[in-house]
């Protein structure tokens, strides 16, 4: 590759990395969501769970059609239409926020996550192909952090701007006549309104610069290369790549767990000084952790095989977690807060491993594995569900089963093998 292919991927990158800050800001927001809706919407743990939800099952629904939408249009168009689709979502909190009815809250996370599946599907695919392969979860790393860079930054703003500086206990809301009761929760649920407009018109803004920019579009040689089966549409043939979309699905369910049930985590300890929005600097500091971590992993990835890396971050999210569930002061909250950092590499070490000799077919897989995302939306209501059973803490077991299944693609999940009694 010579140096003028090399700067002809500099402003894509600048694009992608963007974009990537954007998932993590707008993803990390919904653990500010989840306490303030329960109670601005007057939610047990599980509804309360239903945020993340509407979030990540957008992947689930949308994945399959971005990629065919990739496939016809280009990444730059599919980046333009996804960071519109974007913009239309978070201009629905506004209507959310003045009814205080949580439907239109999940509706609106739907679509931004409807947008935000589009730009993934694009994005995750065009970074790997933007210089040589061999550097591709290097890349991915580096965007990766830019990501976390988001997750941390979003809690300090959503906790400033949305959560409450005064709680109410349950006992003071139930003391109150129905008028005032009424204007309080009406009152938390507009809190939404500014951040999520100023985010509509950040979107708007990246669209129209996506727009008017030059991205070009990219193609792995493996892309051109045909598929070594008869039956070259039957990409669930790959045995490695149905590993690698159940290890996204654990990674993403757990991720999401421990960071959105963090702030009722602390609740639930009952901890002394701790506060919804003392709570969100745990949960910045979780995005902290991964960011730190994603940013290492820039330099370690290229040197350690990823499914070592996938091995010990694994085995030492268990630890952490285990600790967590055996304490009673705020080391359990320090323990998940580092879970953070276990998380940095599994996503740029789980997904390039996930579409290893796919050629043709690798727009279809990353499509498969960015639907593998819907953990987001199953796991957390699992964890919600025991929550209410035996308590959020003893409810983080759940991950650690996550976290289990991620140690087991490591060791031999991973391995190429295609599955070809499926072929014809």
């Amino acid at each position: 590759m010579n140096n003028q292919k090399k700067t002809s991927f500099f402003i894509p990158i600048i694009i992608v990395t963007t974009l990537f800050f954007i998932f993590g800001f707008v993803t990390s927001l919904n653990g500010i969501l989840m306490p303030h809706l329960k109670r601005a919407c007057e939610l047990s743990d599980l509804v309360s769970a239903f945020v993340p939800f509407a979030f990540f099952s957008a992947y689930f629904i949308f994945s399959i059609p971005s990629g065919y939408v990739i496939q016809k249009i280009g990444y730059k168009n599919g980046i333009v239409l996804g960071l519109i689709v974007c913009f239309l979502g978070a201009l629905l909190f506004l209507p959310a926020a003045n009814t205080r009815i949580y439907i239109l809250f999940l509706i609106a996370l739907g679509v931004l996550a409807a947008g935000i599946t589009l730009l993934q599907v694009a994005a995750n695919p065009y970074v790997s192909l933007l210089g040589n392969p061999a550097t591709a979860s290097s890349r991915i790393s580096l965007v990766g952090a830019f990501n976390s860079l988001g997750g941390t930054v979003g809690p300090l703003i959503g906790g400033y701007l949305i959560l409450t500086k005064t709680e109410l206990t349950t006992d003071a809301l139930s003391s109150m006549t129905s008028n005032d009761k009424i204007a309080y929760l009406t009152h938390e649920a507009t809190a939404v309104k500014l951040p999520y407009m100023v985010l509509a018109g950040c979107l708007l803004f990246l669209a129209l610069l996506v727009y008017f920019s030059t991205m070009p579009e990219v193609e792995n040689e493996t892309e051109k290369q045909p598929s070594k089966s008869n039956n070259k549409y039957n990409i669930l043939r790959h045995k490695h790549l149905i590993m690698g979309i159940i290890a996204i699905f654990m990674y993403v369910g757990a991720e999401v767990s421990v960071a959105d049930f963090m702030i009722r985590y602390g609740q639930y300890l009952k901890l002394e000084g701790f506060t919804e929005q003392s709570g969100s600097f745990y949960l910045s500091g979780y995005g902290l952790a991964a960011m730190s971590g994603r940013f290492l992993g820039i330099f370690i990835l290229p040197k350690v095989r990823s499914n070592y890396a996938i091995i010990c971050s694994a085995l030492l999210a268990i630890i952490l977690i285990s600790i967590s569930i055996f304490s009673s002061s705020y080391v359990a909250l320090w323990a998940v807060m580092f879970v953070g950092l276990c998380n940095a590499v599994l996503w740029p070490s789980i997904f390039p491993l996930a579409i290893v000799g796919l050629g043709e077919e690798t727009k279809k897989g990353s499509s498969l594995l960015i639907m593998a995302v819907v953990g987001g939306a199953i796991i957390p209501l699992v964890v919600g569900y025991f929550s209410q059973k035996i308590g959020t803490q003893l409810a983080y077991f759940v991950p650690i089963l996550c976290y289990l299944f991620i140690f087991y693609y490591g060791v031999s999940g991973y391995k190429v093998k295609a599955k070809n009694s499926f072929s014809n």
